[in-house]
Formats: C-alpha cells, sequence, structure tokens
C-alpha cells in the first residue's frame, strides 16, 4: 500500500499514523529505539505490506501486468490502490477525504520530532504538494510512477499509461475485492499489537 491506504489503516491512532509513515524509512528489526506507539506504526506498516505482497488477488494482479512490469509490480499496485481508495473514499472513509487529510497532516506535524529524516523529508513533501489529495487523478499515479522509476538504470515507467491503461477496470475491480480484506486484517494485527 502507499500513503493514503497506509494512514487510512492506522486510523485514528497518531503513534500508528506516523509509523505508517515511517515504514518506508525505517530499515532492519525494531529495537525500540522509538517510542513504542510509532514502533507498534511501523509493524502494522509492514505487515499490511507483507500481507499484500502474499495475497492471492494481488498474486493475480502481478500476472495480469505486462511482464516487463511484473518486478515493479508493488509499486504499481501500491499507487494505484491509493487512486481507487480516494475515488471510493466515500465507501471506505471515517470522514470526508480533505478533513482525514488535514487530520493526518496535523497527527504526523505532532510527531515529525519522532520521525527519522528520510521520513521528516518525505512528510514535508506530502504537506507541501498536499499529495494526499491528488490521487483521485490518475495522472497523479502515473506521473508519481514515472517519478519513482528514476531510481532504477532504465526507467520502466515511461510508458506507464499506455502500459496500464487496459487494465485500469482490473485494477479496480481487485482493489474493492481486496480492500475490506486488508481493512480486517489491519484491524485484528492492531489489536494484537495492543492498540
Amino acid at each position: 500500500m502507499n500513503f493514503l491506504a497506509h494512514f487510512h489503516l492506522a486510523w485514528p491512532d497518531p503513534g500508528l499514523l506516523a509509523g505508517g509513515l515511517e515504514g518506508d524509512y525505517y530499515k532492519g528489526p525494531l529495537r525500540g529505539e522509538l517510542p513504542l506507539d510509532l514502533e507498534r506504526g511501523v509493524q502494522l506498516h509492514r505487515a499490511v505490506d507483507a500481507y499484500t505482497d502474499r495475497h492471492p488477488r494481488i498474486a493475480a494482479l502481478r500476472r495480469a501486468l505486462p511482464r516487463e512490469l511484473r518486478r515493479y509490480a508493488g509499486i504499481l499496485v501500491d499507487l494505484s490502490f491509493d487512486h481507487y481508495l480516494s475515488l471510493h473514499w466515500t465507501r471506505f472513509g471515517p470522514l470526508p477525504l480533505e478533513d482525514f487529510n488535514a487530520r493526518v497532516y496535523a497527527a504526523l506535524a505532532a510527531r515529525e520530532a519522532d520521525l527519522s529524516p528520510g521520513a521528516q523529508a518525505m512528510f514535508a513533501r506530502l504537506v507541501e504538494h498536499d499529495i494526499l489529495n491528488l490521487y483521485h487523478d490518475w495522472d497523479t499515479v502515473t506521473a508519481t510512477a514515472r517519478r519513482l522509476g528514476e531510481r532504477f538504470p532504465s526507467n520502466p515507467f515511461l510508458d506507464v499509461e499506455a502500459s496500464l491503461a487496459p487494465l485500469r477496470a482490473h485494477l479496480e475491480e481487485a482493489f474493492l475485492h481486496f480492500y475490506p480484506q486488508l481493512q480486517a486484517f489491519s484491524r485484528e494485527r492492531a489489536a494484537s499489537l495492543g492498540v
């Protein structure tokens, strides 16, 4: 999952929200170096990613991608699912999307000092560009993919619009089928973490 989904699944706990961001930046085993609630958020983030990666529906979605993109399926699925979560927010969201995002930004700002430098930099970009409120636009998804592709020696996402266009309905259907299961898993996992 990407940022919007991780924040939604962590809602409303501030530590889980901060960990939802930190989970992309904190590497290695958790050894009590973070505040406990933030560490739980990183654990939830990792559990969500592992559950998603192992899910049969996501495996089928990977196989539906063009062969040259399958290696990068996780990136494309994560970005696409944030798009579909944004589009179907009234079905899943606890409050209007803009209000939710404003509260997420405020919760992260309150915990910014606890975040690693990488997570702090990403938080600044999220706020500066109001990224969470842009996922409804498919062009945001493809532009983000192209930017992420610049990290690779040969950008695999230069033609991502054309590659994903025939799969968009399939991606949306997969999201709508999978996301409620992920929500249930996340609630159970958060409860097991003592949240």
